[in-house]
């Protein structure tokens, strides 16, 4: 029995840098889509099966962007990413994977100088505001930052969305890429793990701590489990 090509499943590979950083709540749209979900854990698995992908999502995770040294596999990481987004390939990056994608269009990857924890709002560019990100920025709403590092903007992205913090938490590039600092596939439940993953950054991070964390959590991730699944179906049907 021959099967048609509409019959044939889309194909999501997601590179996966830490076991508790996965897709959360991104994974019931691509499970409601009938996409096939591929993990490619960063440092094991080779990348091949992420050159031809219909989707591309690079998570995040606590080592830098540019630590070529004592994490080799960062430069094929950059290389595939590179590749995906001269050939406008679907790409998703989110926190490293989007400090990836800014070092593959050869924009300056640094500290920030204060790390970025805990839930915040949005602040959306005119762009922003008529992306799918729109999504995740209603009034009152927060999202989560995760990160010590940002990056430029690289030339001939269009911005989307900045915080105090961080002038550049998002970024556009050509019609099927989009790179988010900020993570908004987290869950509350997710996050419990996170919590114990990142204990050691949490303690020696000034001003934050576990309970402050799951108190905010408990406020503001209801809402994004909402948001975020949504922004992730409104982006893939524009990219598509």
């Amino acid at each position: 029995m021959t099967h048609s090509p509409a019959s044939v499943p889309r194909r999501a590979v997601v590179i996966r840098h830490v076991a508790f950083e996965d897709l959360g709540s991104f994974a019931g749209p691509l499970a409601e889509g009938g996409w096939r979900v591929q993990y490619l854990e960063a440092g094991l698995d080779g990348l091949g099966a992420a050159a031809d992908a219909d989707l591309l999502v690079v998570l995040g995770g606590p080592i830098g962007a540019g630590d070529d040294g004592p994490y080799p596999f960062l430069a094929d990481e950059a290389r595939l990413i590179e590749r995906r987004l001269a050939a406008d390939r679907p790409t998703l990056g989110i926190c490293l994977g989007a400090q990836l994608m800014a070092r593959a269009l050869g924009a300056r990857v640094y500290g920030a100088g204060r790390k970025e924890i805990g839930w915040g709002p949005l602040s959306l560019t005119e762009a922003g505001a008529a992306s799918a990100l729109a999504l995740l920025a209603p009034r009152h709403a927060s999202v989560l930052h995760w990160h010590g590092d940002t990056f430029d903007l690289p030339r001939g992205a269009l911005h989307l969305a900045s915080t105090a913090v961080c002038e550049n938490q998002a970024f556009g590039w050509g019609e099927r890429a989009v790179a988010l600092q900020f993570h908004p596939e987290v869950t509350a439940a997710g996050l419990e793990r996170w919590f114990i993953g990142h204990t050691l950054e949490i303690a020696t991070t000034p001003d934050i701590s576990v309970g402050q964390l799951r108190d905010a959590t408990r406020r503001f991730a209801p809402a994004l489990e909402r948001q975020g699944p949504e922004f992730l179906r409104r982006w893939l049907a524009r990219v598509l």
